[in-house]
């Protein structure tokens, strides 16, 4: 990993803070940098010392999207292997099984692990796209959304013309994306695809804080609840039920009441003690 390009913390507790580290140039994902946070969420993804991922820039941006002056330069292309960002395409393939290669949106997506966003800044189309691979999201005041795809004139290929309008509805969707205008950290909240909005300076502790909240629950009930949630979310509404009960069926008849009543007893003292 070119730590210029990108900055990995990984915190004892056991949650990892990925940074995009490219502030000069706003955290545009240049192919160096799509390979690298790509490479090293799916290292984070098989590290049993980390459980929670936590993805934030340097600087001022979150990401301004696909490294633009990298493709005029023609260090880049628009269906080419390493990503898509901007520019259309779903990236090349070549990895392990099929997989993407260099392709950060299909390395969250393959993450079992809860991946937070801390949204620090603008998210600009395929840095907008990243956001939305994110499981939770939270934002800066300073934060901003655009879709500029209908006006740089290629499509999405990370999943923004299908996620965002099952966040937000189509009608939203449709809006910022035929318009390419900005979406504030506000609207983003109030519209539903921002957890909450913070200071600049209360960013990141929130974001640790959440990440410590999910590493309090049971390793592998929290690994097994994204998966459900993430792959029920792909069926029609009545196909997910039957995939949680079908799922719940098998997990559950391991269970014992012991384990339960242990647990029960924890969950107790933690609710008198945040009281």
């Amino acid at each position: 990993m070119n730590d210029t390009l990108l900055l990995t913390e990984i915190h004892p507790a056991g949650y990892a803070v990925l940074t995009l580290n490219r502030p000069q140039a706003l955290n545009a994902l240049s192919k160096a940098l799509m390979t690298a946070l790509a490479n090293e969420i799916d290292t984070l993804a098989a590290d049993p010392a980390v459980r929670v991922i936590i993805l934030t820039g340097a600087g001022r941006a979150f990401s301004a999207g696909l490294d633009l002056k990298e493709i005029g330069a023609g260090a880049g292309s628009l269906g080419g292997a390493g990503g898509r960002g901007d520019m259309g395409g779903t990236g090349g393939t070549g990895g392990t099984e099929g997989q993407a290669v260099g392709d950060p949106v299909a390395a969250i997506n393959r993450c079992a692990k809860p991946v937070i966003g801390a949204i620090n800044g603008a998210a600009v189309t395929g840095g907008f796209e990243l956001a939305l691979a994110c499981d939770v999201l939270l934002a800066s005041s300073t934060a901003r959304f655009a879709d500029t795809h209908a006006r740089i004139g290629v499509a999405p290929g990370w999943g923004l013309s299908q996620k965002l309008g099952r966040a937000i509805g189509p009608y939203r969707a449709r809006e910022v994306s035929f318009t390419g205008n900005w979406v504030s950290a506000e609207q983003a909240a109030a519209w539903g695809f921002v957890n909450r909005v913070l200071a600049p300076d209360e960013l990141l502790p929130a974001a640790r804080a959440l990440a410590l909240d999910m590493l309090g629950t049971l390793p592998h009930m929290l690994t097994r609840y994204k998966a459900i949630i993430n792959d029920g979310l792909a069926l029609a509404c009545g196909d997910g039920l039957a995939l949680e009960k079908s799922r719940a069926r098998e997990f559950n008849s391991q269970v014992t009441a012991g384990d339960v009543e242990q647990r029960r007893e924890a969950v107790r003292q933690r609710n008198r003690d945040t009281s």
